[in-house]
C-alpha cells in the first residue's frame, strides 16, 4: 500500500489549474495551426491569426487563454493500491481554491443555481474518480468554459435510430451551436450506458489528445466522417464562414440496455484546456 498526502494533492491541483489556464496542450496548438493551412477564406485566416496569436500571448505571459477561466472538472485515476490521508475531496476544492486566487484567474461559480450567489474561490470543483490498477494517483484538470458546455446536447435515442440517427443528432447539435460554442470547436461524444454515463463519456472524449482516433476501427472511421460533415456545415472559426468549424470529433462507447440508445455530445471550444500530473 502506498501512502498520497492531501497535501500533495492540494499541491498538484493548484499548479494544474494555473497551468491549464495558461497553455494549451500541444496537440490542440497543431490542430489550429494545420486548419490555418487549410483555411482559403480570408475572413476565416484572420480569425485563426487571432487565436493563433492569442495562445501565443498567454504562453509567453502565463496568462490566462480566455477570460473565462472555466468550471474546474477534475479527474482522479486513483490506484487500488494508494491510501490517501486526509480528505480527499476537501483536498481537491483548497487546490482550486488556492490555483484560481494564486493564478488571479476568473471565480465564475455560483453556490445555488437558483440564487446565483458566487462562492468566491470557483469551488466546489466538478470531481469524478475512478479506481484503477496500480499504486500511481494520476489527476486531470480540465476548466470548461460555459459558452460551449452550454452548447452540449444528449438524447435517449431508439435502438431503431440506428448509427443514421447518432449522426444525425450530432451534426444538428453542432449545426445548432452555430457560432456559440467559439469555433473551432473539439466535439466529445459518448454513445451507450445510461442518461448519466453517456454524458461522461462524452466529456471524458474531450480529454483525448487530437488526431488520436478511437481504439474500434468502425468508431474511428465515424470519428473521421463526423468531422468531414461538420466542417463541411461552414461554420468556420468564430461563426464567420470557412473550413475549420472543428478540429475533432472523439467518440467514446460502451455497452447499453437492449432497449437503449443514449447519445450524449459535449462541445468544446477551441481553448481544450487539460493538464496531467500523475502523484
Amino acid at each position: 500500500m502506498r501512502e498520497i498526502n492531501a497535501a500533495d494533492i492540494t499541491a498538484a491541483v493548484s499548479r494544474l489549474c494555473i497551468e491549464a489556464n495558461c497553455h494549451l496542450p500541444s496537440d490542440v496548438k497543431n490542430c489550429l495551426k494545420q486548419g490555418r493551412a487549410d483555411e482559403t477564406w480570408e475572413t476565416a485566416c484572420d480569425v485563426l491569426d487571432k487565436i493563433i496569436q492569442n495562445y501565443e500571448i498567454a504562453d509567453k505571459n502565463d496568462a490566462p487563454i480566455c477570460q473565462d477561466t472555466g468550471v474546474a472538472c477534475v479527474f482522479l485515476e486513483i490506484g487500488q493500491d494508494v491510501h490517501i490521508n486526509g480528505d480527499l475531496t476537501e483536498a481537491v476544492n483548497e487546490g482550486v481554491r488556492r490555483g484560481y486566487t494564486d493564478g488571479y484567474l476568473r471565480k465564475s461559480v455560483v453556490k445555488d443555481p437558483i440564487d446565483r450567489v458566487n462562492t468566491g474561490d470557483n469551488t466546489p470543483a466538478m470531481l469524478y474518480c475512478d479506481i484503477v490498477k496500480g499504486d500511481k494517483l494520476t489527476i486531470t484538470v480540465a476548466p470548461k468554459g460555459f459558452g460551449s458546455e452550454n452548447m452540449s446536447r444528449i438524447a435517449m435515442l431508439k435502438p431503431s435510430d440506428g448509427i443514421e440517427g447518432v449522426k444525425r443528432f450530432i451534426i444538428n447539435a453542432v449545426e445548432e451551436a452555430g457560432p456559440n460554442p467559439c469555433p473551432p470547436i473539439v466535439v466529445g461524444v459518448g454513445i451507450g450506458g445510461t442518461f448519466d454515463k453517456a454524458a461522461l463519456m462524452a466529456k471524458k472524449a474531450l480529454l483525448r489528445p487530437l488526431g488520436e482516433h478511437s481504439e474500434k476501427p468502425y468508431y474511428a472511421e465515424l470519428e473521421k466522417e463526423l468531422l468531414n460533415s461538420i466542417n463541411a456545415l461552414g461554420i468556420g472559426p468564430q461563426g464567420f464562414g470557412g473550413r475549420t468549424t472543428a478540429l475533432a470529433v472523439n467518440v467514446e462507447t460502451m455497452p447499453t440496455h437492449i432497449a437503449g440508445l443514449p447519445c450524449a455530445v459535449n462541445i468544446n471550444c477551441h481553448v481544450a484546456r487539460h493538464k496531467t500530473e500523475v502523484l
